[in-house]
């Protein structure tokens, strides 16, 4: 195996892929000035076949699901052992997902189990999980609407709804959950 090349964010990455057509692109949910989910999704649009893996610091439990969403074919964390990386890819160049023992195992008990609820935050959207990272980074709602191109109401909307769906009661207790899950990830 061999790398082929390497960029911090979105804006780097595409044109990088578009040029140098790798068989296989490791990406992190943390990009420079963007996120990493939106470039899986652009890329599941632009190379359907070439398999994705995130290799992330972000909680597995949490990212690993809603990166096989957005189109990833597998998950490891940042942290695990180099020798899982390898075998990952090869999973992923087999056609195959990869995910750790204890992600596979909560997927199957979740389908297996229908009395088995969500922890809060697999509730959310892609998007108010995107909305909620920013928050816990202390972005208000302007500074957010402008990063995602969104209108300032349009994120309101998004933090309605995650205090809605984590059953927070102020806008304070929403920023003060997550910076808690931000200082987490």
């Amino acid at each position: 195996m061999e790398s082929c090349g390497g960029a911090a964010s979105v804006g780097e990455a595409l044109p990088l892929i578009r040029q140098l057509r790798p068989d296989v692109i490791v990406a992190d949910i943390s990009l420079k000035n963007s996120n990493g989910l939106e470039l899986i999704k652009v890329l599941r649009a632009e190379t359907p076949d070439t398999p994705l893996l995130v290799m992330s610091m972000h909680d597995e439990l949490v990212w690993a699901e809603v990166a096989l969403r957005a189109g990833a074919k597998g998950y490891i964390m940042k942290e695990s052992s180099i020798d899982q990386l390898v075998p990952a890819i090869r999973s992923i160049l087999n056609g195959k997902i990869y995910l750790s023992a204890a992600v596979t195992h909560r997927m199957i008990q979740a389908q297996v189990s229908s009395t088995w609820s969500k922890p809060p935050l697999e509730r959310l959207t892609d998007r108010e999980l995107q909305v909620l990272g920013m928050l816990g980074q202390w972005k208000n709602s302007r500074e957010i609407a402008a990063e995602l191109n969104l209108s300032i109401k349009t994120v309101e909307y998004y933090k309605q709804n995650i205090k809605d769906k984590l059953k927070l009661k102020s806008g304070a207790e929403l920023t003060q959950f997550a910076v808690e899950v931000a200082k987490s990830a």
